[in-house]
């Protein structure tokens, strides 16, 4: 039916453009920003579930950086316990050499050989009190700890306790004298051993926590982008396909405004 008031083919060309209009600036979204889940309104149960899991990014970053410092506090005490270990077997070879002296009646280099000894004692302390990071110090007489969070939410952690390296404590029974004996010394390289083992299987432990979450991290990430971001080759074509079809239909809607014309030829109007 033919109407000067309603011009169907007018409308329906409208509401194409119109639409094809509003696909074509998403598209151009899509390609400024490489999202096409952008904000709630591109898809709210994408862009919900793409918030959760940057907020899981954002815990696992602080946990990265978090076993990072533990580390380095680990492997300051590493350091710092290796370095007394060898003192310690230092110190047991001019022990016997001290006690060879003294049965040997040569005071001399008894007294030499005990003037090592401080020496080595007072080296062994000075490294103890020099082992700090970040205001911890995992082997003096202190009772610092070290904690690493182990997952996103810090509702789990990793701990490791405090070894005490000095000098008349649990570990290292050598006192401040220089009364030494060959079975303390024994007993000290013993000890020291075990604690450098202790700190030795924490260092491990951080690393394969971190490859984990250095991991985990990566998975995620990489979920999040199949989620929201755009596939950019795809969008480009969509894009071209768009402004032909904005192109054809701004022609179908002159094409439908010039159909009411044919009006006037039923009333002669198009004749001179």
């Amino acid at each position: 039916m033919l109407s000067v008031n309603t011009n169907a083919g007018a409308l329906s060309a409208l509401r194409n453009l119109e639409a094809n209009h509003k696909w074509l600036q998403t598209l151009q979204e899509r390609i400024a920003t490489g999202y096409k889940v952008g904000s709630i309104k591109d898809d709210a149960a994408t862009y919900s579930i793409a918030q959760r899991m940057r907020g899981d990014l954002a815990g696992l970053s602080a946990t990265i950086k978090s076993i990072d410092t533990a580390t380095v506090a680990v492997d300051v005490a590493v350091v710092a316990t290796e370095s007394v270990s060898d003192l310690l077997i230092e110190m047991k070879g001019k022990m016997a050499s001290l006690l060879n002296a003294q049965k040997n009646g040569d005071e001399s280099a008894a007294n030499a050989y005990t003037r090592d000894l401080d020496a080595y004692r007072e080296q062994i302390k000075t490294i103890i009190s020099s082992a700090n990071f970040n205001g911890t110090n995992l082997i003096d007489q202190g009772s610092d700890i070290i904690s690493a969070l182990a997952n996103s939410d810090g509702s789990e952690t990793l701990d490791f306790d405090h070894q005490n390296l000095s000098f008349g404590g649990a570990l290292i029974t050598l006192t401040d004298d220089s009364d030494y004996t060959m079975e303390e010394l024994e007993n000290s390289i013993k000890n020291v051993n075990t604690a450098l083992s202790h700190f030795g299987t924490a260092s491990r432990r951080l690393e394969i926590q971190k490859e984990f979450t250095n991991k985990l991290h990566n998975v995620i990430e990489e979920g999040i982008g199949r989620l929201v971001d755009a596939d950019l080759a795809r969008t480009a074509a969509d894009l071209q396909a768009a402004q032909i079809k904005e192109q054809l239909g701004i022609l179908a809607l002159n094409i439908a405004n010039r159909e009411p014309q044919t009006l006037l030829a039923l009333f002669g109007g198009g004749r001179g």
